[in-house]
């Protein structure tokens, strides 16, 4: 594993509500980690990213129409 995959692993996927429009490109990317309400909203699964899903989250949060999507590296809390 690339040292900037172990340094990602880890952290969490956050959406911001506000931002959000419901398109579901996020679900379609990361499936694992992303399920979609009856309104198409995500719902994250909370856990952190694991390191071999790392890649697909980076690629769902830059594929996100309105900037809603991003990692954290803290738990919500």
């Amino acid at each position: 594993m690339a040292r900037e995959s172990q340094a990602e692993a880890g952290q969490y996927l956050r959406v911001n509500p506000i931002t959000c429009v419901a398109r579901g490109m996020c679900a379609e990317l990361l499936p694992e980690q992303v399920k979609l309400d009856e309104w198409g909203y995500p719902i994250l699964k909370g856990d952190p990213l694991p390191p071999h899903l790392v890649a697909h989250a980076r690629r769902a949060v830059a594929e996100c129409p309105t900037l809603a999507l991003r990692a954290d590296p803290t738990p919500r809390g």
